[in-house]
């Protein structure tokens, strides 16, 4: 097994585990992921769906190697800003080539751009160094069901990133 690192939460579970959680290498985040049956679809591809939980995995693995504990994070930004979520606002993807089962994809992330309320993340899935899906993703911060300022300790954290 790779290198493991242990950091105890709030509530004394461990929360960055480096073999599970990727790693931050020149500001982008590579994530491993394996294909599963359960990932394919009946031509033994992987169905177009699963992408998205692969690259919502990546993006908040990604959070967490920067630092950012998501509980710690929400207790902080629920002060500066109660009843908070990150949400999706846009997708762009670009599905370019299959995985199939038994692949190991590498879901790589990076932040493009941190703005007042939304963020914006490239982010790629790849085998090896041929890329399979492309996606450019907004993500926008919200409090009492509109667009609020990002807290300015996090948007510190993302703006810290950007390549």
């Amino acid at each position: 097994m790779g290198e493991t690192t242990i950091r105890l939460g709030n509530r004394g579970h461990p929360v960055t585990h480096q073999h599970l959680d990727g790693k931050v290498r020149d500001g982008r985040h590579h994530m491993q992921v394996r294909v599963y049956y359960e990932d394919t679809d009946f031509s033994g591809i992987v169905y177009h769906a699963n992408y998205l939980r692969y690259m919502e995995r990546g993006r908040t693995n990604h959070l967490r190697l920067m630092g950012a504990e998501q509980h710690a994070l929400f207790a902080e930004a629920a002060s500066e800003a109660p009843g908070f979520a990150f949400v999706v606002r846009s997708m762009t993807l670009d599905f370019l080539r299959p995985a199939r089962m038994d692949d190991v994809l590498d879901v790589v992330t990076w932040p493009i751009a941190v703005k007042g309320a939304s963020i914006m993340l490239a982010q790629e899935v790849r085998r090896g160094d041929e890329v399979l899906v492309k996606a450019d993703v907004r993500v926008a911060f919200i409090s009492g069901g509109k667009a609020q300022p990002i807290p300015k300790p996090l948007r510190d954290l993302l703006k810290a990133d950007v390549v």
